[in-house]
Order: structure tokens, then C-alpha cells, then sequence
């Protein structure tokens, strides 16, 4: 396997996930300096964040699935990959959202089964979740590196991919430690719970890289995956909560400036 850039893929996967996390950490920093953020400003970067992981499901990952079941010898056939791969991601997501426990910032009922659990780790496991799909789309865009046609037009790709996931992440950071903040916790506990949303992206960034380089076989499924969970958390989680509080005009211009981000982004560096 021929390595581009250096370095091992997998090596390349961890860094960019851990810049990823730092991006996450940096938002959870604002409860340093404030306990509230303007609810608009808020809505506007949730709809950014959709328009973020909507762009990159196409471009960075359900593209590059496409074609590379087509180079693999699929023929007619080659768009069984990509779509057995989204759905399996939905579903998997979907299952996941079913059966563990977690509160989305803004409400007060948590989803799944019930459960004792405080109300921050609950807030932390509603983040962590949306947070595996876009860990292991940055890990498997690096992994697939080595078996594309162009490697350095999908080095660029999983760049521009880690870019957008880490820009969509500093509201998310914020979304869970400022709410924390305003409810009394100290700031360096809200600090701590909102940057910890972000530690699973390493790990999921560091598997999916991993799964895709000793198992080549199934890369276009695995990319298509990672899309078929991001776009799962996006209507399932980051549209309606952007538009619960009236703001729908505002985030929907917010879905509109984050997907343009990130076409530009993997437009120009893929």
C-alpha cells in the first residue's frame, strides 16, 4: 500500500479527527467567557452545521463510493455499494438513537429508554452520537487515499471534509456546555463536558481508517455508511432543532451558506 503525504492513512485520520475535537473544544470554550450565546446565532450554526454534513455526504463520500464500486467491476451494478451502505447507516443511527439514553440541547424530556442519568451526560451523549458517523466519514475519506484513482484529489478531499466537520463543530462544543453553565454548573465542568462530546471522533476516525485499509473490499460501502448516519443525524437531529425556536428563515439560510462552505471546500481542494 502506497502511502501519499508521508504518512500512514491512519496516522493522517487521527490528526485530522484531533483537530476535529480541538475545533469541538474551542466552541465548549465560550462558557469561559459568557453563559449565553444569542439563540439566532445558535439556530444559524445548527442550519450551517446541516448544510456542512449534507455537502460532505455527497461530494466527500457518496461520490467517491460511486466511484469507486465502478472501478471495482460493478458495472451496471455499481450503485448497489452506495446504497446499501447509506441505508445501512441510517439504520444503524436510527438504532442507536433508539436505545441509548440522551437529551438535546433546548429540550427537557430526554429521547430513548429512561434512565437516572444526569441531565450533562445525557446532553454529552446526544452530541457523541452525531459526532461517530462524522469521525468515521473523516477516517474512512483518509483510508480510501490509497485506493483511488486520484489520490491526491482524495487527500484533498478528506481534508476539505476534515475542515467542514471541524468547522460545524464549534457550535456543537458550545451547544452542550453553555446550557450546562446556565443551569450552575462551574465553567470548567461545562468546559469538560462539552469538549468530552468530541473525544469519539479520533476513535471512530482511527477505526474507520483502519476497516477500510485491511478490508479494501468493502470501502465503498463504508463511505456510503458514513453518509447514510450523517444525513440521518441532519434530519433527525439538526433541522428540526435549528428551527424549534422560530427561527426557520435564519437557519434555513444557515443549511444554504454551510452546504455552499463545503462544495467550495471539496470543490477546490478535491
Amino acid at each position: 500500500m502506497e502511502w501519499f503525504g508521508g504518512l500512514n492513512p491512519v496516522i493522517q485520520a487521527l490528526l485530522a479527527t484531533l483537530f476535529t475535537w480541538a475545533v469541538t473544544a474551542a466552541g465548549a470554550a465560550l462558557v469561559v467567557f459568557t453563559k449565553n450565546v444569542s439563540r439566532k446565532f445558535l439556530d444559524a450554526s445548527l442550519g450551517m452545521a446541516a448544510g456542512v454534513m449534507i455537502a460532505a455526504s455527497f461530494w466527500s463520500l457518496l461520490a467517491p463510493a460511486i466511484d469507486i464500486a465502478d472501478r471495482a467491476g460493478y458495472g451496471v451494478w455499481k450503485w448497489i455499494p452506495p446504497l446499501v451502505g447509506f441505508l445501512l447507516g441510517a439504520i444503524v443511527l436510527r438504532v442507536i438513537d433508539k436505545i441509548l439514553p440522551h437529551l438535546h440541547p433546548g429540550l427537557s424530556s430526554a429521547e430513548g429508554p429512561k434512565t437516572s442519568w444526569q441531565r450533562s451526560t445525557l446532553l454529552v451523549l446526544a452530541i457523541t452520537i452525531h459526532n461517530i458517523p462524522e469521525g468515521l466519514a473523516v477516517g474512512v475519506a483518509f483510508g480510501a487515499i490509497s485506493f483511488a484513482a486520484d489520490p491526491q484529489a482524495q487527500f484533498g478531499a478528506a481534508i476539505a471534509l476534515a475542515m467542514g466537520i471541524g468547522l460545524q463543530n464549534f457550535p456543537e462544543g458550545s451547544a452542550v456546555s453553555l446550557p450546562l453553565r446556565r443551569e450552575g454548573m462551574s465553567r470548567a465542568r461545562a468546559l469538560w463536558y462539552g469538549q468530552l462530546s468530541g473525544m469519539v471522533e479520533p476513535v471512530a476516525g482511527v477505526l474507520g481508517a483502519l476497516a477500510v485499509i485491511s478490508m479494501s473490499a468493502i470501502l465503498p460501502y463504508a463511505l456510503a455508511f458514513a453518509a447514510g448516519a450523517m444525513i440521518f443525524v441532519v434530519v433527525e437531529e439538526l433541522i428540526p432543532e435549528s428551527q424549534r425556536n422560530g427561527n426557520v428563515d435564519l437557519a434555513t439560510m444557515g443549511v444554504i451558506v454551510g452546504f455552499a462552505i463545503m462544495m467550495t471546500l471539496d470543490v477546490a481542494l478535491g
